[in-house]
């Protein structure tokens, strides 16, 4: 059985609304988690992760010198925030889901997480 590990422990998050489209950052901790969450937190796996809030597109945005990852969620806030029904209007938790996402622990995981 493959040991799992939360984003959150490699990574931490940022995120918001751009009208009814969401932006999730992720940024990784050291290069080494930079380069794995390159291999596993792809367009797809985020668009698979979102799918009851059914986002049209999901569109990955690499940022190495900031060692992150932006993604933009196409229609993925019922209208957004002035529209929607929704209780997370304007996207703010979405970026705390990600760091909840099981990945698979990686070998190097030490050289990932927080330096304390």
């Amino acid at each position: 059985m493959v040991e799992m590990i939360r984003v959150g422990e490699i990574a931490h998050a940022r995120s918001g609304d751009k009208g009814n489209h969401a932006n999730v950052g992720i940024l990784a901790y050291t290069d080494e988690g930079y380069e794995y969450l390159g291999n596993v937190l792809t367009e797809t796996r985020l668009a698979e992760y979102f799918i009851p809030l059914r986002p049209r597109m999901v569109e990955r945005f690499s940022l190495p010198g900031i060692k992150a990852y932006n993604f933009l969620l196409h229609e993925i806030l019922a209208g957004g925030a002035s529209r929607s029904l929704r209780i997370d209007t304007q996207g703010k938790v979405l970026g705390l889901s990600v760091l909840e996402m099981k990945i698979p622990k990686p070998k190097n995981y030490e050289k990932m997480v927080r330096q304390k």
